[in-house]
């Protein structure tokens, strides 16, 4: 059995590069917007009402069910949770 390796687990488990790119980039800014509402110390309903979602649209999040969000309502949600984001671009190695 070959062993592979990886640079990140966004490279094993997906299947393209553009695969992996889109789960990492959700990855990031779903993370930092759970620990942008974790420090507001609202309850749930107070958060979720302040980012303009249901609170178990909320409960997803903070539960990192990456699966269930889009790159595009994450954009938004990152927004609304008074985010700036800056992508950045690299030559792939």
């Amino acid at each position: 059995m070959e062993i592979q390796t990886f640079e990140n687990v966004f490279d094993a488990l997906a299947d393209t590069p553009a695969e992996a790119a889109n789960l990492k980039a959700r990855a990031e800014i779903l993370s930092a917007v759970a620990r942008r509402v974790r420090s507001w110390n609202l309850s749930q309903e107070a958060a979720a009402a302040r980012l303009g979602i249901t609170r178990p649209r909320l409960n997803d999040l903070l539960r990192g069910k990456l699966g269930k969000f889009s790159l595009d309502a994450l954009v938004n949600l990152a927004t609304a949770a008074g985010l700036r984001l800056e992508i950045r671009i690299a030559d792939a190695a």
